[in-house]
């Protein structure tokens, strides 16, 4: 092999790969409560979830900014990054799939009331994309932070009602009840802004980022729905029929949320368009 003298190896805790990282806290970080050998693998799923989640809510608080300040270059980007990590989450499920249903039963009961319901960095993403429901921050009153933190998202406009907003400032007919309401309440669709996109849609040479927009959306939309149904067929094939540890109807309560449309008109145009 080379002789390779030129690495560096001079390192403190501070300047080394495992301190920038942080490594000693994230690996610590792991912390099973029963002796069962595949409770580590559930752990780490969920884990490595969240870390992407988190990073799903940095790239959508930067997209909404510059849909704010009616920037929409930088958000295909962005949005384009949101599409791979979700489909980081979506391919994780198949590691959780090789948990079988007698393995699971093992350590379920160690989880208590534990359920990936009360994740606030998933109701934080909802909230971003426009699925606004209230009564689901409920379960966060046990930590003040991400309850504050809900209270602040639920009252705020998605990135979708900012890409209305955008859309009427450039002077497209947006009905001017979705350009200003009530950003906590859940969105209603509105055949006046089905009618906008019609437009966007049949003239794509002169609005072309505005179409570009419309399609990064979908792509957001589509990728959320297949992690949502990915997640309705992963807890089926482990625990079949059982409630949830959450308190939820388990497989049935999940199926419920594939009906959410996030962008209902964007799909609805394409009706439209003859």
């Amino acid at each position: 092999m080379p002789k390779d003298d030129s690495f560096i190896t001079d390192l403190t805790a501070q300047t080394s790969y495992g301190g920038y990282l942080c490594l000693d806290e994230l690996l610590a970080a792991q912390r099973p409560r029963s002796s069962h050998h595949d409770e580590m693998l559930f752990i780490i799923q969920h884990q490595v979830a969240e870390l992407w989640m988190k990073l799903m809510i940095h790239e959508l608080q930067a997209a909404i900014a510059h849909v704010r300040a009616d920037r929409l270059a930088p958000c295909f980007k962005i949005l384009a990054r949101v599409k791979q990590v979700q489909r980081q989450l979506f391919e994780q499920w198949s590691v959780l799939e090789t948990l079988t249903p007698s393995e699971y039963v093992e350590f379920r009961g160690v989880l208590g009331p534990a359920s990936g319901l009360q994740s606030y960095q998933f109701r934080a993403i909802e909230f971003l994309l426009g699925n606004k429901n209230a009564r689901f921050i409920d379960v966060q009153r046990h930590d003040l932070s991400a309850y504050e933190r809900l209270m602040k998202l639920l009252a705020s406009p998605s990135l979708y009602d900012e890409f209305l907003r955008h859309l009427a400032r450039r002077g497209m007919p947006v009905p001017p009840e979705r350009v200003e309401r009530d950003w906590s309440q859940p969105y209603e669709k509105h055949p006046g802004v089905t009618a906008v996109f019609k437009t966007i849609y049949q003239n794509t040479q002169t609005f072309w980022a505005e179409y570009d927009m419309c399609e990064k959306l979908v792509d957001v939309e589509e990728n959320f729905q297949l992690w949502r149904f990915r997640h309705v067929k992963t807890v089926e094939r482990i625990i079949g029929f059982k409630p949830g540890t959450g308190g939820t109807a388990g497989v049935a309560f999940l199926r419920q949320t594939l009906e959410t449309a996030l962008f209902p008109e964007l799909i609805d145009v394409r009706t439209e368009i003859h």
